[in-house]
């Protein structure tokens, strides 16, 4: 279990190269966490969606590395990956609920 939470840190830490453009989205309430570990639109333009792919393409990628190196089923990667990451998710910045919809943390 450690192991697993040490690669999925790994792997949230390999997103800063782009953390500048989802903190700015965030911030403005544009996007947030989603239980799957992606980043989902809460409100925006075509540039928002576009960042919100890019990224979410990328954490896929990681996720689906993760998956293969420890034998794990990628829905199983991307729910522990939504779980911390809401979990870090700073105050007012927007999540999903299980429902759909969304809420400022």
């Amino acid at each position: 279990m450690m192991r697993w939470l040490i690669m999925v840190l790994v792997a949230s830490l390999s997103f800063s190269a782009w953390a500048l453009d989802l903190q700015q989205a965030k911030q403005q309430g544009l996007v947030g966490e989603q239980l799957n570990g992606l980043v989902g639109v809460v409100q925006g333009s075509s540039e928002v969606r576009a960042v919100a792919n890019d990224i979410n393409r990328k954490r896929l990628a990681s996720y689906q590395d993760i998956a293969r190196r420890t034998g794990t089923s990628l829905t199983v990667v991307q729910s522990r990956a939504g779980q911390l990451n809401i979990e870090r998710t700073q105050s007012g910045h927007y999540i999903q609920l299980a429902d759909g919809s969304w809420r400022r943390k």
